[in-house]
């Protein structure tokens, strides 16, 4: 499901209240813009696709291989029936083939039952995701925020939050883990939407 509109208000009532330096930030990116992956699976190859790799590299190589998987679309069956040289071919490197497999292979079994992660906490579903080869804590925190929609979730491990926050509140300097951690348990319970706005802040002009 997408974010709530009343959720959406709520957060930067309460983020502009308790961070001035965010509240600039909320006012100079405007009102938040977060579309949702409804579909859990694609979300994840989407999530393992983009590691390590550019923006750019990525949308090509999305593309790619949603048009390999055309008319069926992107699904676990779709994925398997590729092997790892099919998906070289594509621009996927072979170690993440191997995840791209692994992943179809526990959704298409049944092992990684995708439809039911709504209804389970984050670090549960944190736990569930990162048995699968390829997905660690950060690709876990993507699909929480991307794909459930969940609102507070913070990846303090993400190098563009650490780079905005070390434009926004660090004068260029990166602050340590655990500042970064109490400034983040000051945006709860909407540190995703933070976390929105602070990725914007780097598209700023003046970023």
């Amino acid at each position: 499901m997408p974010f709530a509109a009343q959720d959406i208000r709520a957060a930067r009532l309460h983020l502009q209240k308790s961070d001035p330096v965010l509240k600039q930030i909320i006012k100079q990116v405007g009102p938040f813009r977060c579309k949702v992956n409804r579909n859990r699976f694609e979300s994840l190859v989407h999530s393992i696709l983009s590691q390590q790799i550019s923006g750019a590299a990525a949308k090509t190589i999305k593309s790619r291989l949603a048009l390999a998987t055309e008319p069926d679309g992107l699904t676990p069956d779709a994925l398997l029936k590729f092997s790892a040289e099919d998906l070289r071919y594509i621009g996927i490197s072979r170690q993440k083939a191997g995840y791209l497999q692994d992943l179809a292979e526990k959704v298409g079994s049944g092992q990684l039952k995708l439809q039911t992660l709504a209804r389970r906490e984050d670090q549960a579903v944190i736990d569930e995701l990162i048995q699968v080869k390829g997905i660690g804590v950060w690709t876990a925190q993507m699909f929480l925020m991307f794909s459930l929609a969940r609102l507070d979730v913070f990846p303090v491990d993400d190098l563009g939050i650490r780079n905005a926050i070390s434009q926004s509140y660090g004068n260029g300097s990166d602050l340590e883990r655990q500042e970064l951690l109490e400034l983040g348990a000051s945006w709860s319970p909407y540190a995703t939407i933070a976390s929105w706005y602070l990725w914007r802040s780097l598209d700023l002009p003046d970023a």
